[in-house]
């Protein structure tokens, strides 16, 4: 049996009610999800720079050793895995107790990068708090210029800036409605996609269409379908009135 597109969306307006029921439910349940499990994760950095590259001729005036940039560039990523290691972080964990993060943890949280190619360093931590993110990535950038000297034997680590605690931090994972709108129109479609295929599977024959296309035969006459409370308000009515014309019969004897 042929259906256009009209019936499709006489068949979807005719159950209407329970697209918004089944819609409204979904996206209201998966908002509220979305909210209870959001965790602001704050960020925090400091800029170091490797910049032992001068030194002082025989008239004592500084001269720019070009040299030393090219090792320092070279040595950013020496550096960058030498503070990822236990030989860094057990000494933050050891100097900064009131931090309260192992060095597993430091390990996973702090990221360090080089600034395009420059030799400039730059430590960045993220984590649940904002002012433990800027007091993990101050501490680690204090213990690696103090221990570095011990670990390379050169002192050419300058920190640049540190971490400052902000009044209003932003997080870096700000709030997304993707789940939500994607629940929205998920619970959308397949709410229309269960009306239409129960629809397809109800055989019932409702219009005389239906019956000249399953029988093949045309229809003689029409049972119309009369609702219960029309027929008990007609039935009432006629009570009534009938009581009228006994009444009246009774007078006139």
């Amino acid at each position: 049996m042929e259906i256009n597109l009209k019936d499709y969306v006489m068949v979807i307006l005719k159950r209407w009610w329970i697209i918004v029921i089944v819609v409204g439910f979904c996206t209201t349940l998966t908002a509220m999800y979305s909210t209870s499990n959001y965790v602001p994760i704050y960020q925090a950095s400091t800029k170091l720079i490797v910049n032992k590259t001068s030194e002082q001729d025989q008239l004592g005036t500084e001269q720019i050793d070009y040299g030393a940039i090219g090792v320092n560039m070279a040595l950013i990523n020496t550096y960058k895995e030498i503070i990822k290691t236990p030989a860094i972080m057990d000494k933050v964990v050891q100097r900064y107790p009131d931090l309260r993060v192992s060095t597993d943890q430091l390990i996973s949280i702090v990221n360090v990068t080089n600034l395009n190619e420059s030799q400039v360093m730059s430590i960045v931590v993220r984590h649940f708090s904002h002012e433990r993110a800027v007091g993990i990535a101050n501490a680690v950038s204090d213990v690696f210029q103090s221990e570095i000297p011990h670990i390379m034997k050169v002192d050419n680590i300058t920190i640049l800036n540190r971490a400052k605690v902000q009044d209003n931090p932003t997080p870096v994972n700000q709030k997304s409605n993707q789940l939500i709108i994607l629940s929205f129109f998920a619970s959308l479609a397949a709410t229309i996609g269960i009306i239409l295929l129960l629809d397809a599977l109800d055989d019932t024959l409702r219009t005389d269409e239906d019956i000249r296309e399953m029988f093949e035969a045309s229809t003689l006459a029409y049972i119309p379908k009369a609702k219960y409370g029309k027929l008990k308000m007609k039935r009432k009515h006629k009570l009534s009135k009938k009581a009228e014309e006994i009444s009246y019969a009774k007078t006139i004897y």
